[in-house]
């Protein structure tokens, strides 16, 4: 059976990657309708197996089979039968409640870990100082990981996923580019499952911020989007017809680091004037610093909090920043014309305040079109957290784990492959790539 389309309008289907239906391989396929009918009842819940064969498409037999499957993995439960004036009474199925995941974000100064269960309500929450050394860092958060643990030992917990301050190279898992926390190079995921038996997921925070908005948010029927987190620095994510867009080894979207004066501050990139040097929450501090020497040690929160009590040196501080943020967002839309933008962090905290100042910078220089819409997510602390369970959610279901079980079979065939090759030694006739079943894998460039 082919896969069927995702329809995100008529369906309300959240989820993305589903281009993976490139892949021929049967199981692909079986793994994409799966995709489909795992969010379908995420969304739906609950709802019987006859409504998820009649609003996804998919033949009755093949919603029962998925259902099993589900079931057995623990992602799905069955509960009470519906009511219905004649014939069977079905089962419904929901979310399993006792299924958790184990997640942090992680930033410069400090990291919140917490166990999210799949509707992404916190069942638990701990924020922990963290030291610029990446060994003693990870083990402080590896600590904490285990607490929890044990505190949830009757649950099932299906991995853990970590939002980093920085670019994470998506096929080796490792944190590439951090100005803002040292920790580059350092293999954390190697770290924290060599002391915890559970696979980890990672990520850069604004890429798990948007996946957060796409499995938990307000993404229907948006397509083409940009995600701007504001904290220590700025990070962006990029949602382009309907694809997370992460670019080679991670690195797209890093905005940030674009300069908007190359005679500008140093920005801890190692180069001057970046956009984040004047638009961060660190920046907005800085300012108000220079007005008032004598109460430089704020947190960003306390100055918004001045600001909303009306001193005018915190107003003046944060007005500074939300101009550059629009300045910086005249760089997104040029690039990727997204149909919307999202915020997320400090300054979001007082949007009703600074975000006309916002939107006002960026609606002055567009180009021959409207600005796009510019909207504040939800749960602004909480939407990294939210962001890194979306991680293991994705990766864990159907379409993506196949993607990477394909890839790795590829791997192993090229090498079988080589050592057949003429003239390698002990060479033997190289098999087809061909499964028992008679499909033939596809392969992507």
């Amino acid at each position: 059976m082919k896969p069927i389309k995702s329809n995100r309008r008529s369906t309300g289907i959240q989820r993305i990657d589903l281009a993976y239906a490139k892949l021929a391989s049967s199981h692909v396929a079986r793994d994409i309708n799966r995709d489909v009918v795992l969010e379908l009842i995420r969304t739906r819940q609950p709802v019987s197996r006859a409504d998820l064969a009649r609003i996804s498409g998919l033949q009755p037999s093949t919603v029962s089979a998925i259902a099993e499957q589900l079931i057995e993995e623990k992602w799905v439960t069955e509960g009470a039968a519906a009511k219905r004036p004649r014939g069977r009474r079905p089962t419904l199925l929901s979310l399993n409640g006792n299924m958790v995941i184990l997640v942090a974000d992680i930033r410069p100064n400090q990291a919140i870990a917490a166990v999210i269960d799949l509707n992404g309500r916190f069942l638990e929450r701990q924020t922990l100082p963290l030291v610029a050394d990446p060994e003693r860092g990870v083990q402080v958060l590896i600590d904490c990981m285990k607490r929890m643990l044990a505190n949830h030992a009757e649950r099932s917990v299906e991995g853990i996923g970590l939002s980093l301050p920085g670019r994470v190279d998506p096929m080796k898992q490792t944190l590439i580019l951090s100005p803002n926390l040292p920790w580059s190079g350092y293999d954390i995921k190697g770290a924290i499952e060599k002391e915890i038996a559970l696979q980890v997921e990672m990520d850069n925070a604004a890429n798990a911020c948007l996946l957060s908005e796409l499995w938990f948010g307000r993404m229907n029927g948006i397509r083409d989007a940009a995600l701007v987190t504001i904290s220590e620095g700025v990070g962006t994510a990029i949602l382009a017809n309907g694809l997370l867009v992460t670019g080679r080894a991670g690195l797209a979207g890093e905005f940030g680091h674009i300069p908007l004066d190359p005679s500008g501050p140093k920005c801890s990139c190692g180069r001057s004037g970046c956009w984040e040097v004047y638009a961060s929450s660190r920046a907005a501090l800085k300012y108000f610093a220079e007005l008032r020497p004598s109460d430089a040690r704020l947190t960003i929160f306390e100055l918004i909090n001045l600001a909303e009590n009306e001193d005018a040196d915190a107003i003046t501080a944060l007005n500074r920043q939300a101009s550059f943020l629009g300045k910086g967002l005249r760089m997104i839309t040029t690039a990727l014309s997204p149909e919307v933008i999202l915020l997320t962090g400090g300054l979001t905290s007082s949007w009703s305040r600074f975000g006309p100042l916002v939107e006002a910078e960026l609606a002055e220089s567009m180009l021959g079109t409207t600005p796009p819409r510019i909207e504040v997510t939800a749960d602004v602390e909480l939407a990294r957290l939210r962001g890194a369970a979306a991680l293991v959610l994705q990766r864990h279901s159907g379409a993506k784990r196949s993607m990477t079980d394909e890839r790795k079979a590829k791997a192993v065939r090229a090498r079988k492959s080589r050592a057949a090759a003429p003239g390698a030694s002990g060479s033997v006739a190289a098999k087809p790539n061909r499964r028992k079943d008679g499909v033939r894998f596809a392969t992507r460039p």
